[in-house]
């Protein structure tokens, strides 16, 4: 079994996760798919160069501005941070499932993922 398949599959299965969860609080399924793409407003940053279009592309598509909202969430109590973290990490988990990485800033189509 091939590395990355493993890591495209756990990453399927935390998408459906975070789909579950998202639903059980019986928040929007509108809202869930209206901004599920959002985060790929990051890719605007390669209109800049291609260095700082992979530095704020890989920081919409990593884990911690997500995890920094959820624990904010814990501290606030705001139902909308928690929705905003639960559609952030579905993205990201989306994307991995279907292959796409964080980015190398010489070239916007190799992956992290490719490495593997």
């Amino acid at each position: 079994m091939k590395n990355r398949w493993i890591i495209q599959t756990e990453n399927a299965v935390f998408f459906a996760l975070t789909f579950m969860i998202y639903s059980h609080f019986d928040f929007s399924l509108l809202l869930f798919f209206g901004l599920l793409l959002v985060p790929d407003i990051t890719m605007l940053g390669y209109l800049a160069n291609a260095k700082t279009g992979a530095q704020i592309y890989n920081m919409g598509h990593s884990l911690i501005l997500p995890t920094i909202i959820l624990l904010s969430y814990f501290l606030i109590q705001s139902d909308f941070l928690f929705i905003i973290a639960l559609i952030w990490y579905a993205h990201i988990f989306m994307d991995r499932a279907i292959g796409y990485g964080l980015k190398y800033s010489h070239s916007f189509k190799e992956t992290h993922l490719q490495k593997i």
